[in-house]
């Protein structure tokens, strides 16, 4: 099930994101405070995917930057960045990833967004994903962190299905 998140599950979301991080180095550096990670200032909104009281995975709405909006040639206004996704490692392959993709690309499309991303360029897994569910490549850029060698991520820019 996949509802909306609450201020009760951010527990569960930075213990789940823990695992990601020590996995695979998502989020690249480990934030000092993973529930305001989790909730950053330009939050549209958020959703949590849960099986009874276990948190499955997250996934946030927030507003767009210039970067993106210049990528994909929509104003940053009409845009709504996908972010802060991830499922727990130990509820992976089961379609946790695409429904929570999915929830948040009709959330935009419900507030009149156009849902949009940007992926480091080296996840494989998760560009995978998005090319699956119909996301349309558009570009590539520096995005606004640093990768693991201390340099600007590279990443890649999509937009959701209509």
């Amino acid at each position: 099930m996949i509802r909306p998140r609450r201020d009760e599950d951010l527990p569960a979301c930075a213990a789940a994101l823990r695992g990601v991080h020590e996995s695979d180095g998502y989020p690249v550096h480990w934030p000092a405070d993973p529930g305001r990670w989790l909730t950053p200032k330009t939050m549209l909104g958020a959703w949590v995917a849960v099986a009874g009281p276990a948190v499955l995975g997250h996934v946030a709405l927030t507003e767009s930057g210039d970067a993106i909006a210049q990528a994909v040639g929509i104003a940053a206004p009409e845009l709504a960045l996908v972010s802060r996704l991830f499922v727990a490692v130990d509820a992976r392959r089961g379609g946790v990833a695409r429904d929570l993709l999915d929830c948040a690309a009709r959330a935009a499309s419900d507030s009149g967004l156009q849902a949009v991303l940007e992926v480091h360029a080296i996840a494989a897994g998760a560009i995978a994903l998005y090319e699956r569910a119909g996301w349309r490549y558009v570009g590539s850029g520096e995005g606004a962190w640093t990768a693991a060698d201390g340099l600007p991520a590279k990443v890649r820019f999509y937009i959701g299905p209509s």
